[in-house]
């Protein structure tokens, strides 16, 4: 899995260990792979946007039996359209998405000789968006289209291909938000201030109420853990009952609907 240093991917790692399987644990840092190793865990130093990163895990595997990729690794990215950087766009994309693109790259031959599995991991963002989460929840419905071309192209070969949509998830990347509204705000002209100061005031508040009422790491772990190993699994999971809700209701509701839901879901968080 490519990303297992805190949160959801060291809880997925365990699991999938109690399980009896040998994780081979992406983190970034040396420091990340002591604290999580353990019997059936072995921690990798991996940056899916490193190339030689990425070509090193390929040949870890060589020669052993791929039973599945999780793909999980990812970073957040919040702030309005019009205001957030190129640069930072750039920089989602390259983790949430052409990261993961890249590991898929490299493993889908062992995958095809093992007729294993890639696990995708999205997020209810990735059906269902909110002002001022767009740069994320681009690269969350990029991830999921990718996902359904790739199911269609892996299928025919005995490669399963399924998607996790969590939603709130108890886990550090929530604790990130502040800083970079911070970081977003100090980069306002006058005129963005105005259109987006009370915006950027609230989004804080949201995903602290947000995370606190989400599940567990370890209850999300389970529900990957499923995706990993059930003999037929689903082409989608969520975890979480605010995204199972959201995702099907994004497909029956119409757009201006789904616009209202969102916006007094955000606005009771802003300032008076």
């Amino acid at each position: 899995m490519t990303g297992a240093s805190t949160g959801m991917g060291a809880a997925t790692a365990r699991e999938l260990a109690r399980r009896g399987f040998h994780v081979l644990a992406g983190v970034r840092q040396q420091a990340d792979g002591n604290a999580i190793r353990a019997a059936g865990i072995e921690p990798i130093i991996l940056d899916i946007t490193d190339s030689s990163d990425v070509a090193a895990l390929a040949e870890r595997i060589e020669g052993h039996t791929l039973r599945a990729v999780v793909n999980n690794a990812g970073v957040g990215g919040i702030g309005p359209v019009e205001v957030l950087p190129l640069d930072d766009w750039r920089r989602i994309f390259e983790v949430n998405l052409f990261g993961h693109v890249a590991v898929t790259q490299a493993l889908l031959p062992a995958l095809v000789r093992s007729r294993g599995r890639i696990v995708n991991i999205s997020s209810l963002n990735g059906k269902f968006v909110v002002a001022g989460y767009g740069p994320y929840a681009a690269s969350k419905f990029a991830l999921e289209a990718m996902s359904d071309a790739l199911r269609q192209e892996v299928g025919p070969h005995g490669v399963q291909v399924v998607v996790v949509e969590p939603g709130g998830v108890k886990t550090a990347m929530a604790s990130h938000g502040p800083s970079a509204v911070d970081r977003v705000t100090a980069r306002l002209t006058g005129d963005q201030s105005k259109r987006y100061g009370a915006l950027l005031q609230a989004i804080p508040a949201h995903v602290a109420a947000f995370t606190a009422a989400g599940s567990t790491a370890e209850e999300a772990a389970r529900t990957i853990a499923r995706a990993v190993t059930e003999r037929k699994p689903r082409t989608r999971y969520t975890v979480g009952r605010s995204a199972a809700v959201l995702t099907r209701l994004s497909g029956l509701l119409p757009d201006r609907v789904l616009d209202r839901m969102a916006a007094s879901d955000l606005g009771r968080h802003y300032p008076a």
